[in-house]
């Protein structure tokens, strides 16, 4: 290992392992709130409501997820320059950006919510007790894409302690106003899983009005919210819209393929749909370590570009490729080996043909998790880069032409069942990581002279 990437190794962990604490702490407070919703008396019902409400919201992120992804390469590559006045230009213009996007979804969510659960497939009574959890948090969204947004710009500075501070105190006022409205807890009224609303709305607006007050008074070096309403930049904007977007379709693309798994496990056998299930909940914890640090890759990929040194840009890769290697393999091991155990947790009756599904499937995204941490490093280095159209066509490509065909043809036509359905999934990012190195060779995503 070269002095050069033994550097960025160092600095790609310093900046990783706060927004793992972040990562995690998002995931467990929906834990939270699940676990407290599940000891209500209509809990099946609240239970399969915040199911489907959950990809309500999922499905109304898509665009903030990609506004931010913009914007963390926009920052990053402004700070790396030294550029302070274009990095709070940035802000102030994603700021409002925000502000309009969140207004808009809390419009148009609220309008169209019931009619997308009943295509869903809710149930009258479901769909009924998911509008109780989703009205606040859709009437609230602005506060939630903000935390979204100031958590992504620190990262884009370097700065992942302070969003995972105020995370953890978010967090805390969560679980405190949900153990009081959830359940009734010291004289308040029980409202269930609204209350669970309530106080995941009150967490995210105490979150934001936080980092505003640092932010106004000079906490954090070289970032200023500015609030009067500027003129729209309309280059920067439509900038943000060109990286944003390919990011924001990715994740469609990707949910896009989970979605055709499920179709396909139910025409085969629809207990293995459970079993999927069971194994995305362990995926969503295990691939938060790549993830995290695929998010400080493009910080500091980002960084790396904006201030004129590609060598440095491809020594965080590199680094970033061995420690998400390292992380993804090291808890491959554990879910290989410990599967069975860790499927009691879900309360699988032991000997069933759920059980051996879980297992199975459990194992398969085991064993691909290696592969797949080298593909998260090369995501993470084309959103820091600004090159995500790069990433969106690998995406689709392998998805479409390889990852859905490949599912079909070894689960039907080879008679795999569910196993081959599976199989495709990790044999697909051999494709991804194969098309991304060379992308990573041969492309131009390093070029330090371009402004995104």
């Amino acid at each position: 290992m070269t002095s050069a990437t033994r550097d960025a190794f160092s600095r790609l962990i310093k900046l990783a392992y706060p927004i793992i604490g972040l990562n995690v702490l998002n995931v467990l407070s929906l834990a939270v709130d699940t676990a407290m919703c599940g000891r209500l008396p209509n809990a099946e019902v609240v239970l399969t409501a915040l199911g489907f409400a959950t990809q309500i919201i999922f499905l109304l992120m898509v665009a903030m997820m990609g506004l931010t992804v913009g914007t963390v390469a926009l920052v990053a590559r402004a700070y790396g320059s030294g550029d302070t006045e274009r990095v709070n230009h940035i802000l102030q213009q994603s700021t409002m950006l925000t502000l309009g996007v969140g207004l808009l979804v809390a419009v148009v969510g609220n309008l169209v919510a019931g009619p997308i659960l009943h295509l869903l497939g809710a149930s009258d009574a479901v769909r009924d007790t998911a509008l109780l959890y989703l009205r606040p948090l859709l009437t609230g969204t602005v506060f939630y894409y903000l935390s979204m947004l100031f958590a992504g710009v620190l990262r884009g500075v370097g700065n992942t302690m302070l969003p995972f501070l105020v995370a953890l105190g978010s967090n805390l006022i969560n679980f405190a106003i949900n153990y009081c409205l959830i359940l009734g807890h010291f004289g308040f009224p029980a409202l269930g899983i609204q209350g669970a609303a309530i106080g995941t709305l009150v967490s995210y607006m105490c979150g934001v009005v936080a980092l505003v007050v640092m932010m106004r008074r000079g906490v954090i070096e070289k970032l200023t919210v500015r609030f009067p309403v500027a003129r729209l930049d309309r280059p920067l904007a439509t900038t943000l819209v060109r990286i944003g977007m390919p990011a924001a379709m990715d994740m469609v693309i990707l949910n896009a393929s989970f979605l055709s798994i499920v179709g396909m496990l139910g025409h085969i056998e629809q207990v293995a749909v459970a079993a999927h299930g069971i194994g995305l909940r362990i995926q969503a914890l295990a691939f938060v370590p790549g993830m995290s640090i695929a998010q400080a890759t493009g910080a500091l990929v980002g960084q790396a570009l904006g201030g004129g040194d590609a060598a440095k840009a491809r020594s965080v890769v590199r680094a970033s490729i061995t420690l998400c290697v390292a992380v993804m393999s090291a808890l491959a091991l554990v879910i290989v080996l410990a599967a069975p155990q860790i499927v009691t947790v879900f309360d699988v009756p032991p000997g069933s043909l759920l059980e051996t599904l879980s297992v199975e499937w459990m194992r398969v995204l085991g064993c691909g998790m290696p592969i797949i941490g080298v593909n998260i490093a090369f995501v993470g280095m084309f959103q820091g880069a600004g090159a995500t159209r790069t990433s969106l066509a690998i995406n689709t490509a392998s998805t479409l032409l390889i990852q859905i065909p490949l599912s079909a043809l070894l689960g039907f036509t080879f008679g795999l069942g569910p196993f081959g359905v599976w199989l495709a999934f990790p044999l697909s990012f051999l494709v991804k990581v194969g098309l991304s190195a060379a992308a990573y060779r041969f492309s131009s995503w390093d070029r330090v002279g371009a402004r995104v």
